[in-house]
């Protein structure tokens, strides 16, 4: 999936007061924000977790990125298709257009077939120790976890964090248990703005050589099947995300991660 050009400017009211503000007032309200915006992912982990595996199940990224959104209003409505139970015939079983496969499963169409999706490459840049290098591997993150849910390869997503990382293996986990009962496609995350990049110290628990980067992503649901169940979703929304992006041996891994509550649109 190719990601847009990314802008540098601020998105919103408040950030593009902070872009005004002068440097040295700027850094403090960035530390005292970030602080606050980041330091809660230890005590949050675990209830990213679990939103994680109990919303994506039949959901794709954006799906569990909306399970923390409380707004009823503008949050994307999946609809849902329950398949009747086929009726023994010589032809083969169809269930709301699509044919039901010896597993019971519902077939996935062949036009948004996993091998219509491209892999995303890992810039050269990105392979640097330097905060722009931070930047690029967490854009490659969300690159590759969009192409995960609509491919169910993991293998590639699974290098990119370390190891036991409860916020990247809750991804996995949920597109694994998809996968083995199902399918999804046209799943989308693009990142639209960087708000920060910036050095985590330990004091916020973050490990030694860790990059903070926070932007904004548009994402779209998207199809999912679960067994001879059909989820579409396909409302868009912006929500913010944020990586720690941690250098180790020689290269960058994703260490955390959060989707700071309450700053969707």
């Amino acid at each position: 999936m190719k990601v847009p050009p990314l802008s540098e400017r601020p998105v919103t009211e408040e950030e593009e007061q902070d872009f005004l503000t002068p440097t040295s007032s700027r850094k403090k309200r960035a530390l005292a924000a970030k602080r606050a915006a980041l330091r809660p992912w230890a005590m949050g982990i675990g209830l990213t977790v679990l939103v994680a595996v109990a919303a994506v199940g039949a959901y794709t990224l954006g799906a569990s990125i909306g399970s923390w959104n409380d707004r009823p209003s503008t949050a994307a409505t999946p609809t849902v298709h329950p398949a009747p139970m086929p009726s023994a015939s010589s032809e083969a079983a169809m269930s709301g257009g699509y044919a039901i496969g010896p597993d019971g499963v519902l077939v996935r169409p062949a036009e948004f077939a996993a091998d219509t999706y491209t892999k995303p490459e890992l810039p050269e840049t990105a392979k640097e120790n330097t905060e722009r290098g931070a930047e690029l591997a967490a854009e490659h993150y969300v690159a590759s976890l969009s192409y995960a849910w609509n491919t169910g390869d993991t293998q590639t997503l699974a290098s990119l964090s370390a190891e036991n990382v409860p916020f990247a293996d809750g991804y996995i986990n949920a597109i694994n248990s998809l996968y083995s009962n199902g399918w999804a496609y046209g799943n989308s995350a693009a990142i639209t703005s960087i708000v920060e990049v910036e050095p985590v110290t330990a004091e916020m628990g973050a490990p030694p050589n860790t990059i903070g980067v926070l932007f904004h992503v548009t994402t779209t649901n998207g199809t999912s099947c679960q067994g001879q169940r059909i989820v579409v979703s396909d409302n868009e929304y912006t929500v913010s995300f944020a990586l720690f992006m941690t250098w180790q041996g020689d290269r960058w891994l994703v260490t955390d991660g959060n989707i700071p509550h309450g700053n969707d649109k």
